[in-house]
């Protein structure tokens, strides 16, 4: 049996100041890993706290390096996670081309796909229009994403959906959608008048969804959608979040601010600022699974499994199979760097602009030289 063990690890340091040695342990007994609780990020009097930018320890599960197989084996601790199987009427097999990344026609689309253990698509709700209380279940695994789902109950109907699960969100937990309009129980406990104050203390909370106007600025969402009536599109992977950066809105007289235009401004991670509706969809929380960019999967076979086959490098290639094979050393003949298939693969020719791509091929230098031998030749 693989025997883990708990080590304290920081993003981008190999060891933690004096002060998080103090506040965590460097090395429990050896026995399986508990859950536990982050400092911060978590659930404060009903509403969710913002992630803040410093740096925090985290805790890795590592294992006694029995095997070469589990000697750089690195996991994030997920005891949470539900151990049996999916809920199978909101799941499909993934099976035929798709599996080895060819398309309709059986062309190769997504090169190093293939192989891997047998998987289940599981369908989730990234629209959300049923409003009311759901309860979560549990939280699942899902071989499809990094982030992890959950499992919703609709208390009324008793019918079950997955969503994108929270980071902290735990089975028990209840939420809300609130994208196709207020409740009436609600806003008579606002007294029958919208303010935007109390409706965000009552609505805002983590793994609640709502519009994006009903969001107060500055706070951290994901599943976020770009059109009104369409699904979520961004920050739906692992640890992922966007910020609300402002909203067009008017005061009133008695102070109130009310959404006057059809547009909210939101901040990706990349430092991209979006405008997308205000009657698109936000998830209030982050993403699930932030540990997932600190795992480690410590064996080629690993990587099999999920489906993952290897890359080979073009300069390790024969010249009929890449621009850069062939030869005697490691060299890819002083050529620029490109794609199988001739595209230039640096320099920025994926995010330039299109009137700017391949103007490296001619230089200003050698393309007034051309201009001098035509008025010569004049």
């Amino acid at each position: 049996m693989l025997q883990p063990r708990l080590r304290p690890l920081v993003a981008g340091f190999t060891s933690l100041p004096s002060i998080c040695h103090r506040a965590l342990p460097l090395r429990t007994a050896r026995s399986y890993a508990t859950e536990t609780q982050r400092i911060t990020g978590e659930e404060s009097g009903g509403t969710f706290v913002a992630p803040s930018d410093t740096i925090e320890p985290v805790l890795m599960r590592t294992y006694k390096p029995r095997t070469p197989g589990v000697r750089h084996l690195k996991r994030p601790i997920n005891d949470h996670l539900w151990k049996g199987r999916p809920y199978l009427p909101l799941t499909f097999p993934k099976k035929g081309h798709g599996k080895g990344g060819r398309n309709h026609s059986g062309r190769v689309t997504v090169r190093h796909r293939g192989g891997g253990h047998k998987r289940r698509i599981r369908t989730v709700d990234f629209k959300r229009f049923r409003p009311g209380p759901h309860l979560v279940e549990r939280i699942e695994y899902d071989p499809g994403r990094s982030a992890h789902i959950a499992l919703l109950t609709e208390r009324a109907t008793g019918d079950k959906s997955y969503i994108v699960a929270a980071e902290g969100m735990r089975a028990g937990d209840v939420v809300q959608s609130y994208r196709s309009g207020i409740p009436q129980d609600l806003l008579d406990s606002m007294g029958g008048v919208v303010d935007p104050g109390i409706l965000a203390a009552k609505t805002a909370w983590r793994g609640n969804c709502l519009p994006m106007h009903m969001i107060p600025v500055g706070t951290s969402v994901y599943n976020v959608g770009s059109k009104a009536d369409g699904p979520a599109v961004f920050c739906r992977s692992a640890g992922t979040y966007a910020t609300i950066v402002s909203k067009e809105e008017e005061t009133r007289d008695d102070g109130t601010k009310v959404m006057t235009g059809k547009h909210v401004i939101v901040r990706l991670q990349s430092g991209e600022i979006r405008k997308v509706s205000k009657d698109a969809c936000a998830t209030v929380g982050v993403a699930s699974n932030i540990m997932h960019q600190f795992r480690q999967l410590g064996k080629a076979g690993r990587s099999r499994w999920l489906n993952i086959r290897p890359t080979v490098r073009g300069v390790a290639m024969n010249s009929n199979d890449h621009p850069h094979g062939g030869g005697r050393g490691k060299s890819k003949g002083h050529k620029h760097p490109v794609s199988p298939w001739g595209q230039p693969a640096k320099g920025g020719f994926k995010t330039r602009k299109t009137n700017n791509i391949n103007k490296w091929v001619v230089t200003p230098r050698v393309r007034n030289m051309g201009k001098r031998r035509d008025k010569n030749a004049s």
